[in-house]
């Protein structure tokens, strides 16, 4: 049986729209399966919302599909779940692939904490494009040239800056102990650009708390750039290793106890 790979998007594009590429690129080596996150179910955030209703949502998900194991793949927001759902739930994965997760979950080191006091006070009190506009812009290093934001949304991205800044706070208020993920035995890919702000700082993090990861710095690349520039045929052939090592793993005979 080929892999099985649930596929998590961020807080702006959808899932199809953020895995196309990656789909593409990896042609039949592999089955993904793209959920989109429980805060766009509706047309407002649910006032509950909250991380665990994210992975109960991803439990779900896989009881439909009949899957009692598998591979989760998360992009920012859903990178942020992944390893929520990494240091709660490690038996039911396979490994775990990650593109900038938005934070990494539990106690922020003071650098965390500094860069998350910046992006909230940009983003203090700011609604619509507005919020956008900022939002993205903090996520980039200074001097990165970015495509203006103007005009309304489309429908479909109405509920973005509602459901992002839900996110956030959802986050924040997880409650997540990081040793958790020194437990986990399964393999972990981290890819991230060198354009995007801070993110080296993620990765040093999770460097120090999975045993098993590795890290692939993507030049010229930030958080925002199209697609089809992160899930590019390197960055498959790089999950689908990742997914082939974690399958093999689990075949392997494991070395009976000795009295």
């Amino acid at each position: 049986m080929k892999p099985q790979v649930i596929c998590l998007p961020g807080g702006v594009a959808p899932a199809a729209q953020r895995y196309a590429p990656l789909i593409a690129a990896v042609g039949a080596d592999a089955e993904l399966h793209l959920k989109d996150l429980e805060v766009y179910q509706d047309a407002s955030p649910p006032a509950d919302y909250s991380v665990d209703l994210e992975l109960r949502g991803i439990d779900k998900f896989a009881a439909s599909l009949g899957l009692d194991r598998f591979h989760l793949v998360g992009y920012s927001g859903g990178g942020f779940i992944s390893l929520a759902y990494a240091g709660t739930r490690r038996e039911r994965l396979m490994s775990v692939g990650l593109f900038e997760p938005a934070m990494v979950p539990g106690q922020l080191t003071a650098e965390e904490e500094s860069n998350m006091a910046r992006l909230k006070a940009k983003l203090d009190g700011l609604t619509g494009p507005e919020f956008m506009e900022a939002f993205v812009r903090e996520q980039v290093k200074p001097g990165v040239q970015l495509p203006p934001m103007s005009g309304p949304f489309p429908p479909e991205m109405q509920n973005r800056p509602a459901g992002i800044a839900a996110m956030m706070r959802a986050f924040l208020a997880f409650k997540f102990d990081r040793a958790s993920l020194r437990a986990c035995g399964f393999p972990v890919y981290l890819g991230y650009g060198d354009l995007t702000h801070e993110a080296a700082v993620e990765a040093g993090v999770l460097a120090r708390l999975f045993g098993d990861i590795r890290i692939q710095r993507y030049p010229d690349i930030h958080h925002f750039v199209p697609p089809d520039q992160i899930y590019t045929p390197v960055h498959a052939k790089s999950l689908k290793e990742l997914w082939h090592r974690a399958e093999a793993a689990s075949l392997a005979p494991q070395p009976s106890l000795q009295n």
